[in-house]
């Protein structure tokens, strides 16, 4: 009987998300219990050291959220439920990471945890507690005076093999599809999601790269390509990140 009545409430949370897409979900969240202040930098999302400082260290793991890579970059406002330590606020979140907990949604850095209370004797309250109920919805990431940029990942393998995670996306938008297009004939090549937020091609296109990127939301109803206004240049190096020169929202 429980298990059913568990499945029931679950059931009921999924629906009332499809049906309110701004409303609050009920879960819990844990923190990483020995990490410093701000988020890993080996984070599954492949963000390596900017995915501990992104938002000011304001970062957290997912489980379901996680969603195969998809959700990498995905802002959630994030409040504790405990009136007397907790406040209406919360905190911001951008998702960095994989992982689950004890029944969680989240596992948050110790900042992003110890912003959901009102005060610093009521954060340091609710990190002893390791483990707290907590409400959640998603909302629009923001990035003031950033554009989207593309950071080649150190793997790359210049002509052989091109890979890149795309940072500052705003909005509330997923990145669903990537392509390089060769902006002399414009001949485009979808590139493979490798893993987190890490998109990858063997045999990259030759001279300067003209990037393609789909935004789609939650449910796919509302897709569109962007096409940044600056192009990868042709002899692109690991490592290196290139302003796209857009951005959106």
């Amino acid at each position: 009987m429980l298990l059913l009545a568990t499945l029931c409430i679950m059931q009921a949370l999924a629906a009332e998300a499809e049906t309110c897409p701004d409303c609050f979900i009920r879960s819990r969240a844990a923190h990483y219990p020995n990490s410093d202040e701000q988020g890993t930098d080996s984070g599954a999302c492949g963000f390596g050291s900017f995915g501990a400082t992104i938002n000011g260290g304001d970062v957290s793991a997912a489980s379901g959220l996680y969603r195969n890579g998809l959700g990498c970059g995905a802002c959630y406002q994030v409040r504790c439920l405990n009136s007397y330590y907790c406040s209406d606020r919360g905190a911001t979140v951008v998702i960095t990471d994989s992982g689950s907990g004890p029944n969680t949604d989240f596992i948050l850095s110790r900042r992003a945890f110890g912003r959901m209370a009102q005060t610093k004797d009521a954060a340091a309250a609710i990190l002893a507690h390791g483990v707290v109920n907590i409400e959640y919805r998603r909302v629009s990431c923001s990035y003031p005076y950033k554009n989207i940029t593309i950071k080649i990942d150190e793997k790359s393998d210049y002509p052989h093999y091109l890979g890149f995670i795309i940072w500052y996306q705003q909005g509330k938008k997923d990145t669903t599809a990537v392509q390089l297009c060769e902006t002399t004939n414009f001949a485009c090549k979808l590139l493979d999601r490798s893993h987190g937020a890490v998109w990858t091609t063997t045999s990259p296109p030759s001279g300067p790269l003209s990037l393609r990127m789909l935004f789609s939301d939650e449910d796919g109803d509302d897709e569109s390509w962007v096409v940044p206004v600056n192009n990868i240049p042709q002899d692109w190096k690991a490592g290196e990140t290139y302003d796209t020169g857009v951005q959106v929202n």
